[in-house]
């Protein structure tokens, strides 16, 4: 028996759910394996192979936030449609690269497309959604994406993906296919899903203003910038290290089951997790998730067996999922409802981590991971902690406000009687 509260969740919203579902399905069983691929099959050193995966952050940072202010100014369709199609190019261009360069190129473009649809998307799953389904909604996309990592990085490993870029093809025919769903539901949903042009909406430069200026956002958005970055080690370097490393065998297929924990343990928790949390503020969680990815980060150092790296993903997962369960909902509480698509948008900058991530990580793999875990891990693990201070601030304002404002709201009401 479906539950009432599915039954509320907008066509449109389900159609992004899924669609997220199994476009992180065949994601997952590509995109992990790419530095593997790189530093074991190419042979591309651990700092080429970080300057690589970060460009496609890199690019992303730099997109992020226009796409999300474009989907405000012309609408969502547009923006998803056109971005979508490109990004099932990219897969294909994947696909075909043979040199450095091309792989450089091509995940250059996979962060532009992800960047540009992902907010796009998010922003639509809040302007279908009412208030009381957000967090319900905004968590069943989250679910979604870790179903797929439940399953992608075996299916990666089984498709030969550490050796091979050819499942690259396989994720270039899914979102082809989601992308000729998205475009059947536009049509099915046009007169509810129209966002119309805003003509009072305002200037760029007016758009960058208001998000520099928002005292909660600010901090927020450094604060998750740590954040990331210490979740983008977990894809990065943990996955050179551990096909590095003389201490650990079969790394490679290590981290292959490493990943799918992560996700299995994420659609344990998850339920729990949020049902425990969202009886706080939205900024608790993520203070309470950076502080665990930092310790699983340090526990990644310090392991000298499989047991200790399954403690780490086990406390890292639980992180990952204090971090961005309530992330969604936290932006969207704080955007002024003309902005949702800017303000999610914007928080991509929180992407300079991913950026900084895997050459940060290379680095200190090229001087150290033959040497020592720790020197590798525990430099990262106080890199992470960095957030916790703007994380705090922000926890701090978000309450003032928000005290603020209801006593504001018992004053009218006082008035009014």
């Amino acid at each position: 028996m479906i539950p009432k509260a599915f039954k509320s969740i907008h066509p449109m919203a389900w159609t992004i759910i899924v669609g997220t579902m199994f476009g992180r399905l065949v994601t997952s069983m590509s995109i992990p394996f790419l530095a593997i691929y790189l530093t074991g099959t190419l042979g591309v050193s651990s700092v080429q192979t970080g300057l690589i995966v970060a460009a496609s952050s890199l690019a992303g940072v730099s997109i992020s936030f226009y796409g999300g202010y474009i989907s405000d100014r012309i609408g969502r369709k547009k923006v998803m449609l056109v971005s979508v199609f490109c990004w099932a190019a990219v897969f294909f261009g994947f696909a075909a690269a043979s040199e450095i360069w091309m792989f450089f190129v091509v995940n250059v473009l996979n962060g532009l497309c992800r960047s540009v649809f992902e907010p796009a998307s998010r922003a639509l799953l809040s302007d279908t959604t009412p208030p009381e389904r957000k967090l319900l909604v905004f968590n069943l996309r989250y679910a979604a994406i870790n179903i797929g990592v439940v399953f992608g990085p075996i299916l990666g490993l089984r498709l030969g993906s550490a050796q091979s870029t050819a499942p690259f093809a396989v994720a270039g025919v899914v979102y082809i296919l989601y992308g000729l769903v998205l475009v059947a539901q536009f049509a099915a949903h046009r007169s509810v899903l129209q966002t119309a042009k805003n003509a009072a909406a305002p200037k760029i430069r007016e758009a960058f203003a208001v998000t520099g200026r928002d005292r909660i956002f600010l901090p927020v958005l450094i604060g998750t910038t740590f954040c990331v970055m210490g979740y983008g080690h977990f894809s990065s370097t943990l996955a050179q290290y551990l096909t590095l490393t003389p201490r650990i065998a079969n790394g490679r297929e290590l981290f292959s089951y490493m990943l799918a924990m992560n996700a299995a343990v994420v659609l344990i928790v998850q339920y729990p997790v949020v049902k425990t949390v969202s009886r706080f503020r939205p900024v608790v969680p993520l203070i309470l998730g950076c502080a665990l990815v930092s310790v699983s980060l340090l526990l990644f150092g310090l392991a000298q067996g499989i047991a200790m790296f399954l403690v780490g993903v086990f406390i890292f997962t639980v992180g990952e999922v204090l971090m961005f369960t309530m992330m969604d909902v936290l932006i969207d509480r704080i955007a002024p409802e003309a902005w949702k698509g800017t303000y999610f948008g914007t928080i991509g900058f929180n992407n300079l981590g991913s950026v900084a991530a895997p050459v940060v990580g290379g680095l200190l793999l090229d001087r150290f991971a033959l040497q020592s875990g720790f020197a590798v891990f525990a430099p990262l693990a106080l890199i992470t902690l960095c957030g916790l201070p703007f994380l705090l601030a922000a926890h701090r304002r978000l309450t003032h406000r928000e005290r603020a404002e209801g006593a504001a709201a018992v004053q009218a009401a006082k008035n009014v009687l």
